[in-house]
C-alpha cells in the first residue's frame, strides 16, 4: 500500500477511536452480557445433576501458550488481551512477542487496505491459534448506517478472512464502541456476536510506550478485556511489560472465547466486562 493511502487510513482510525473513546462506554444502552454472567448462565442451562459444562474446546487457541483448552475462568484470575485494526507494520514483532511470551491474544481486523493488503500475516495469525475476528472493513460507524450498509461493512470482511483461513469470524468489535437495534440484527444474521472492552491505553494519542503500559495496568481486572492497537508505533513495545508484570500479579491470559467458556458467543449479543 502506497505510504500517502497507509498515513491516511491510519489518520482516520485514530481520529475516529479519538472521537470514541471521549465517550464513556458506560454510555452504550445496550443490554449487555459480562462473562462472569455468560459462564453462569451457560452452568445453568446444563442443568441439575449435570455438573459443570464441558470447557468448549477453544478455536486452535490456548494450548500450551499461557491457557489450556481447560483453563476455567471461573476459578482462574482471566484476562483477554485484544488488538484493533490491523493487521499493520507491527504485527509480525507482535506476534514474535505472543509467541515468545506464550500466549494467544484476540485480533479484530480492518478489511479494506489490512486483510487484503496483509494476507500472510491473517494466515500467520490463525495459523499460530489466536482469535480472528472481525472489525468492520473501512472503520465506518456502524450506528450511522442503514442495514444494507452495516452489512457490507462487516459482510466484506467476514468473505476476505474466510478466504484466507478457511474460518468466518464469531466476533465483531464495533469502531468506536457504537451499536444499536439495526447493528445487533445484523450481527446476529451473519452469526456475529459484538465484543467491547474494559481497559484501554488511548494508544492513538502517545508514542509513549511506558504510559501505554501504565494505563492498561492501571485499568486492569479480572476477566477484563484489553483493547490495544498493533498499529501505532508505541504500542508494540508495551506489549512484553503488559504480559510480564500481569502475569506476575496472577494473570492467565486467554482469548475472547476462552474468557466466555463454556458458554459459545450467541450471534448479535453484546459482550463488556
Amino acid at each position: 500500500m502506497p505510504e500517502n493511502m497507509k498515513k491516511s487510513t491510519l489518520t482516520a482510525v485514530a481520529a475516529a477511536v479519538a472521537a470514541t473513546l471521549a465517550l464513556s462506554l458506560g454510555g452504550c444502552s445496550m443490554e449487555t452480557q459480562s462473562p462472569a454472567d455468560a459462564r453462569a448462565r451457560a452452568a445453568s442451562d446444563a442443568g441439575p445433576g449435570t455438573g459443570r459444562p464441558a470447557q468448549a474446546p477453544a478455536t486452535g487457541a490456548g494450548k500450551g501458550r499461557g491457557a489450556s483448552a481447560r483453563t476455567d475462568c471461573a476459578t482462574a484470575k482471566c484476562i483477554a488481551l485484544t488488538f484493533d485494526a490491523g493487521p499493520g507494520e507491527h504485527t509480525a514483532r507482535l506476534l514474535d512477542i505472543l509467541r515468545e511470551k506464550n500466549i494467544h491474544a484476540t485480533f479484530f481486523l480492518l478489511g479494506k487496505n489490512h486483510v487484503v493488503t496483509r494476507p500472510d500475516l491473517v494466515r500467520r495469525l490463525s495459523d499460530e491459534g489466536h482469535e480472528v475476528a472481525n472489525h468492520t472493513w473501512s472503520h465506518r460507524r456502524l450506528d450511522q448506517l442503514g442495514r444494507d450498509e452495516i452489512r457490507e461493512e462487516l459482510s466484506r470482511t467476514q468473505d476476505a478472512i474466510a478466504k484466507i483461513t478457511g474460518r468466518r469470524p464469531t466476533l465483531m468489535r464495533p469502531p468506536q464502541g457504537r451499536i444499536n437495534d439495526d447493528v445487533t440484527e445484523v450481527s446476529k444474521e451473519l452469526g456475529l456476536a459484538q465484543i467491547l472492552w474494559s481497559a484501554t491505553a488511548k494508544d492513538y494519542s502517545t508514542t509513549d510506550s511506558e504510559l501505554i503500559k501504565t494505563r492498561i495496568l492501571d485499568q486492569a481486572g479480572r476477566d477484563g478485556i484489553i483493547l490495544l492497537h498493533d498499529i501505532y508505533d508505541g504500542t508494540v513495545p508495551a506489549v512484553p511489560g503488559i504480559i510480564d508484570e500481569l502475569k506476575k500479579r496472577g494473570y492467565t491470559f486467554v482469548t475472547v472465547p476462552e474468557l466466555l467458556a463454556p458458554a459459545k458467543a450467541e450471534p448479535g449479543a453484546v459482550y463488556r466486562p
